[in-house]
């Protein structure tokens, strides 16, 4: 993929081979399914030993490794496709090449091109898709940037014993922020409010 960077369109005639997305965010579900977001989340029903889910990760990462490499060819972007299983996921990241256009203001194309590829995926698999999707990075800066962002709230918190709103994060964040405080003796964190604007709430340990 050598072809100069153009804007991230579609072109109409080839637009109805991939999904559409919907308004049930995969995203919403996670976040459903691990109410307090201080868990992995689900695991996959449909497999009952490790053999099998690491098979269904990988097999995930290939699927959504070739439609992402159509979805560039498409666009005329250039990136190579990283494909990983971390934890109970897989994991796919876009590197390389001029990416802003992939990844949006706060990442929200990015966020829109992950529920595609996890609904490219689930219509493979026949199983609801939990993969985590980076392009240039992005997600990994910012899971550094919370990291810190968390500690030090977490700190404050457990000096002053006051609870601590932080500001409203989607579920990736959320989820974040809950493995950071996790770590750190004397306080606790909880989710408050309705997406969009669900946050993170650091108190302290009674």
């Amino acid at each position: 993929m050598s072809a100069p960077q153009q804007p991230a369109t579609v072109d109409p005639e080839v637009a109805p081979d991939l999904p559409a997305t919907d308004d049930d965010s995969d995203d919403a579900l996670v976040d459903d399914v691990s109410d307090d977001e201080t868990t992995g989340g689900d695991t996959d029903e449909d497999t009952d030993e490790d053999g099998g889910s690491d098979d269904l990760l990988v097999r995930e990462g290939d699927v959504a490794g070739d439609y992402l490499e159509r979805l560039l060819d498409i666009l005329d972007v250039d990136g190579d496709i990283d494909l990983d299983v971390e934890g109970d996921r897989a994991s796919v990241a876009i590197v390389g090449g001029q990416l802003d256009d992939l990844i949006g203001a706060e990442g929200q194309v990015l966020e829109a091109l992950q529920e595609l590829t996890r609904l490219a995926v689930a219509q493979s698999t026949g199983v609801r898709s939990r993969l985590m999707l980076d392009v240039g990075g992005f997600r990994a800066k910012r899971r550094a940037d919370l990291s810190s962002l968390a500690g030090e709230a977490a700190r404050r918190v457990a000096q002053s014993r006051q609870p601590e709103r932080l500001t409203p994060m989607n579920p990736f964040e959320r989820k974040v922020v809950h493995d950071v405080i996790a770590t750190v003796s004397g306080v606790r964190s909880e989710s408050e409010g309705e997406e969009p604007n669900r946050r993170v709430v650091i108190l302290p340990e009674a």
